[in-house]
């Protein structure tokens, strides 16, 4: 059903399709977090040596259905020692989760978990990929608004482009 998840309602009946994504207010509050937290790392309001002289970049947060867990993508600046960075952030997790939380008016301060920050390296292998000579040949023959069609005897292991082939 394209994305959609359909619902029974309560009567029996199918409810309206509602969409598989986050909500409007998980993306609201991620975003709010995402800026309170970017704004206490620049101001520099942690007061530990080593998470000071780090420069992160907070590019996403992820917040559960029920906003109670908040997943923090974040990446240092030219991407080393985010293992480190990491390590940091969840030492003070409860502080910042009180700084960040200061000026929010949520029922509940959701819970802080760190994760490495990897759309950088996916978006790199996703140019990778569409800079090989076999993806912009079927990208290129594929009529407009249409991806490349495979069909039986059009796989990578039929043409001999399999690895082991």
């Amino acid at each position: 059903m394209n994305g959609m998840v359909q619902k029974r309602s309560q009567k029996g009946g199918l409810a309206a399709p509602r969409p598989s994504g986050p909500s409007q207010r998980q993306l609201r509050v991620g975003e709010s977090i995402r800026h309170a937290l970017a704004d206490v790392l620049m101001r520099g309001e942690l007061h530990d040596p080593a998470l000071e002289r780090l420069s992160l970049t907070v590019g996403e947060v992820r917040l559960s259905p029920d906003l109670r867990i908040a997943t923090v993508f974040v990446l240092p600046l030219g991407g080393k020692g985010g293992e480190e960075a990491i390590g940091l952030l969840n030492r003070h997790k409860g502080e910042i989760r009180h700084l960040v939380m200061r000026g929010m008016t949520l029922r509940h301060a959701p819970e802080l978990r760190f994760r490495l920050d990897d759309m950088f390296d996916r978006l790199d292998e996703t140019r990778r990929m569409f800079a090989d000579e076999r993806v912009r040949r079927d990208v290129d023959r594929a009529p407009a608004g249409e991806g490349p069609e495979v069909g039986p005897g059009d796989g990578p292991e039929d043409r001999g482009d399999a690895p082991g082939s």
